[in-house]
């Protein structure tokens, strides 16, 4: 899974309730909340400030239990006034058992509930897939390829105007259409040791790709939290995070 997703929010109370109305629905609460930063787990929203621009044209999909969730999560959000992205229903585009539902957050990212008819059980996380996107699909793969054998990912679909990127029971898609590119996204990814997260970071280095980070111990977030940090083509901070818990 993601080891979490965040984003920056011009107004982190009226994004806090946004996400507590629609995410409730789903039954899921915030494992932290502050005045900078709240958390659903692999979930996180947080204020803008110098280094943290708003974050805007995302899509994010949270896994539902069941369709009747993926209801009760669009009608929670319409019923507190937000704003309709797409009835709940199904969307056989993206596969014959997906049901989905869309709503607006306050700052125009499109937030989503998303039931899939698993064989297997539903993974013990949120997020089930990220879409961002981006001016040059080609160049987003090839960073992600280059950081893949560290971050667990592979790519999946790969067409004109879409690249898939998965891992073991999450994707995310580097879009290009014609609506604006999606700015100001923190994706972190779980590593199990130290050595991978140096090895991420030395692989994004040699490929000439930017950083945002070096690899080291974060005790502000909790103790051993060891992760470093490097910029994807399109600005968003991308982490390798070993948590040695």
């Amino acid at each position: 899974m993601f080891d979490h997703v965040g984003i920056a929010v011009s107004d982190l109370p009226a994004s806090e309730r946004f996400y507590r109305t629609v995410l409730s629905a789903l039954g899921i609460e915030p494992n932290h909340a502050d005045a900078g930063l709240v958390e659903w787990e692999d979930w996180a929203i947080g204020p803008t400030d110098r280094e943290h621009p708003v974050t805007r044209g995302l899509h994010v999909g949270f896994r539902a239990p069941s369709p009747e969730a993926v209801d009760a999560f669009w009608e929670a959000g319409i019923d507190a006034g937000y704003r309709d992205d797409g009835a709940p229903g199904p969307r056989t585009i993206y596969g014959p058992d997906y049901y989905g539902g869309f709503l607006l957050d306050p700052d125009g990212n499109s937030a989503e509930a998303v039931h899939l008819a698993r064989k297997d059980p539903v993974p013990d996380s949120n997020v089930d897939h990220v879409w961002i996107r981006v001016r040059d699909p080609a160049a987003s793969k090839r960073f992600y390829e280059t950081i893949a054998p560290h971050a667990g990912l592979r790519i999946g679909l790969d067409e004109p105007g879409r690249v898939q990127v998965l891992g073991d029971d999450f994707s995310f898609s580097l879009v290009d259409d014609e609506r604006p590119l999606t700015e100001h996204v923190h994706i972190a990814f779980p590593a199990q040791d130290d050595a991978t997260v140096q090895a991420f970071h030395a692989a994004a280095l040699a490929a000439g790709y930017e950083d945002h980070g070096g690899p080291g111990e974060r005790a502000v977030y909790h103790p051993g939290y060891y992760g470093a940090f490097v910029l994807d083509p399109d600005g968003h901070n991308v982490e390798v995070v070993n948590h040695n818990r």
